[in-house]
């Protein structure tokens, strides 16, 4: 069930602590808002582009914004500054660029048919 609160900042508990590193904060955002399927990819050797890239889906249009949304504000909030969002008002496909984390959000279908996993996570330039 998804509510329309507005995002609370990241919280000190037993279960969870205030990260310290930019994906930590992401991944911890996607967790409390039930992303869906969510995958760390290094691309270290692989992109200059970043360090990591984060792959999640939410179940809507509706609920990949609110996910976006919610990550935006909560990464302001815990000082790693504004960051880069492209594909918002569609929610189909969301990008946001944090610097050292790209992140990925898609509705399950659109996941589907770019299956940037299986191009990411492939060993290119390897040899035996």
């Amino acid at each position: 069930m998804f509510s329309n609160k507005s995002p609370q900042p990241l919280k000190v508990t037993e279960s969870s602590k205030v990260p310290k590193s930019l994906l930590g904060a992401i991944t911890n955002s996607l967790e409390d808002d039930k992303a869906i399927d969510i995958s760390v990819i290094e691309l270290e050797g692989k992109s200059s582009i970043a360090d990591q890239m984060v792959i999640a889906s939410g179940s809507s249009a509706r609920h990949v914004g609110a996910i976006a949304d919610h990550l935006l504000t909560r990464l302001k909030e815990n000082g790693f500054g504004k960051q880069q969002v492209e594909g918002m008002p569609q929610a189909d496909w969301v990008l946001i660029d944090a610097k050292d984390v790209i992140v990925h959000l898609f509705r399950p279908e659109v996941r589907t048919y770019y299956n940037l996993e299986k191009m990411w996570m492939a060993d290119i330039g390897q040899e035996d």
